[in-house]
This record gives structure tokens, sequence and C-alpha cells, in this order.
């Protein structure tokens, strides 16, 4: 077995490990760490379910070898969370608009969310979401509930960085 030492930090924390070379990023955050937030679906990247952040861009992480973060800061649905357990208000955001059903992919869109709202803070119209979101699978929705929650997580990052001057 061929292995490789990776240093990086994970939803904040320092993190080294050995790792095998061939291991999946998906796979050595659930397997290794334990973060089981980040879905394994199709594991050939097409429907998002696996969507972390990996230095503020959204990757597919059953397409990225663990090694490949190395020295990276990389974000995890369990990473959203403040440190006294309250949601994101993204995570708020879909819960309130229901979002999901089965909620298997509601972690890899809620990252995607993240890494989309951060790329424009300005907000997004309504029809520019649903093409910024098509790299992310839903089998149990239309979608409208999804579309719904981002729409509703803009409006409370407005409200949070006008109330704190930053949205987090």
């Amino acid at each position: 077995m061929n292995t490789a030492t990776v240093e990086f930090t994970v939803n904040g924390d320092k993190r080294s490990a050995e790792v095998e070379v061939r291991k999946t990023l998906a796979d050595f955050l659930r397997d290794d760490l334990g973060l089981t937030g980040t879905h394994l679906g199709c594991e050939h990247g097409v429907c998002g379910s696996c969507t972390v952040l990996v230095d503020g861009d959204a990757v597919r992480s059953c397409l990225m070898l663990a090694v490949q973060a190395d020295g990276a800061e990389v974000l995890t649905i369990e990473g959203l969370a403040a440190a006294d357990g309250s949601m994101h208000p993204i995570q708020e955001a879909f819960m309130e608009s229901h979002a999901f059903q089965c909620g298997f992919c509601t972690p890899g869109f809620v990252m995607s969310v993240y890494e989309l709202l951060t790329s424009a803070p300005g907000g997004l119209a309504p029809e520019e979401i649903r093409p910024a979101l098509s790299g992310n699978l839903c089998r149990c929705t239309g979608y409208q509930s999804i579309v719904a929650g981002v729409q509703l997580a803009q409006q409370k990052l407005a409200a949070a960085a006008g109330a704190q001057g930053v949205a987090r």
C-alpha cells in the first residue's frame, strides 16, 4: 500500500494523517475523520452529493484524492454550523423552505449554495439560481423548494450582513 502524509485544515481544525494515495477526499472525510455529512451518491462527480469546499471552491470530493487537498482548507457541511450548534443561515433557509425531502442531496446543495452566495454577494436573480445549481441532483423534489431556499438564504445573509456588518 502506497501512502503519503497529508496536512490540511478541515472545518477550522488542523489535521495530519497518513493516507493511501488512492483514497478519495470523500472517503477520507467519512471513514477517517467521521464527517459523514459528506454523502456519496454516484461516485462519478455527477450528482453533487459529495460537494465540499476546498480553498473556497466547491469540489466533488468523490473525484478528488485526499493527497490533492494537502495544504488546503476544507469546509464540509459540519463546518457551517456555529460553535454553539446553531445552524448557518443557509441551513436555516433550507429547513424553513422545506428544500429537501429525503435529505440525501441536501449537504451537497448547501455547500454549493454557500460557495455560490459567497462568490455572488449581491445575490442572484431567480432565473440565475437553477442554472447555478445544475451540478447538484435531487431525486425527490421538483427543485422549486430548493430555489425558494436559496432565495430565502440570500435574504437571511443580507439581513445578517446588515446587522453584523459581515455575513459568515
